[in-house]
């Protein structure tokens, strides 16, 4: 633990300090512009960026809420008192709890030394982090259920690790280079929580999860990291045939559990790299449309600015001027 951090930590915000003088409830406003209490990560998150850091609101309880983005709260000192679906978990210093988005939670107020830093953090945030998971795990289990899940249930995580070291260490290090960016952040933060997700699959053993697990979840695990992996020629019967099933069956599971058909979920990729390589080389942009699987040139062109807005040369003559 930095000392110093928890100094910074410790003081009070503008809204604890209205909350403690005022005796204020927790205003919705700040949170949320639906009559529903979800917090959208939008009035923490700018557009570009996937993830932050946010230190939890003090001396208030918080009524039930879910969020639209899979949070974090991590306890950096003290203890949090919640009850999630149901269930009650007092957090120690040093543990943490994954919640997705469609599980209700409330939490107890928090007093003076308890400092729980939530990670708010995009859906699509955890997309590449497949490509590292093994088929059978918690972590992909919950993600699976987490951002496919068209059912939406809730689930959560709580990992009782204070005495781990490397997820302690790893923690340290997401928060301090989020709270103190640099040219390099989001690279470096992607590369931190993929092996911070390895370090949580390491511990297993130390888990306490409300979870769910189907064929379908392994199909559409097995899927995902499928067309991670081959998404330039990729194709649904080659995969239907590495995994011992009929295409027609698999794009049956696939969908249900996704909501995307295997097409869709491959263009989305697709373009997602294509939008990678525009930013950050200068290959022809016809090359770019070449190593990210597609022939034709005007359909790339109309399904890219479907997607984003802009052509591709726009896209990337506007990233040359930011």
């Amino acid at each position: 633990m930095s000392f110093d951090l928890l100094h910074e930590l410790m003081e009070l915000t503008e809204e604890e300090q209205a909350i403690l003088q005022q005796k204020q409830e927790v205003r919705r406003e700040l949170y949320t512009s639906q009559t529903n209490f979800i917090i959208e990560g939008d009035k923490f998150l700018n557009k570009e960026k996937m993830i932050m850091v946010r230190k939890h609101t003090r001396f208030v309880d918080f009524p039930k809420h879910k969020h639209d983005y899979i949070e974090m709260n991590y306890v950096y000192n003290g203890t949090l008192k919640q009850k999630v679906g149901g269930t009650s978990i007092t957090l120690k210093r040093g543990e943490f709890l994954i919640l997705n988005q469609h599980i209700e939670h409330e939490i107890e107020a928090c007093a003076k030394e308890d400092i729980v830093i939530n990670f708010i953090i995009r859906a699509e945030f955890f997309d590449f982090i497949f490509s590292y998971l093994t088929s059978e795990n918690i972590v992909s289990d919950f993600l699976i259920n987490s951002l496919y899940n068209n059912t939406q249930n809730g689930q959560f995580m709580y990992f009782k690790v204070a005495e781990v070291s490397e997820i302690q260490e790893m923690l340290q290090k997401i928060i301090r280079e989020i709270m103190n960016p640099s040219l390099l952040s989001e690279s470096t933060i992607k590369l931190y929580m993929g092996l911070f997700m390895i370090e949580l699959i390491k511990h297993a053993d130390k888990v306490e999860q409300k979870k769910e697990s189907s064929l379908q979840h392994f199909l559409v695990v097995e899927s995902l990291k499928y067309i991670d992996q081959h998404f330039p020629d990729a194709s649904l019967y080659e995969l239907a045939e590495k995994l011992n099933q009929s295409h027609y069956g698999l794009s049956k599971h696939i969908k249900k559990a996704t909501n995307y058909t295997f097409k869709e979920l491959l263009q989305e990729k697709r373009l997602s790299k294509a939008k990678e390589l525009l930013e950050s080389t200068d290959l022809p942009i016809s090359s770019v449309i070449e190593q990210v699987g597609y022939d034709n040139i005007s359909y790339f062109y109309r399904i890219f600015k479907s997607k984003y807005g802009r052509t591709p040369k726009e896209w990337r003559d506007c990233e040359v001027r930011e």
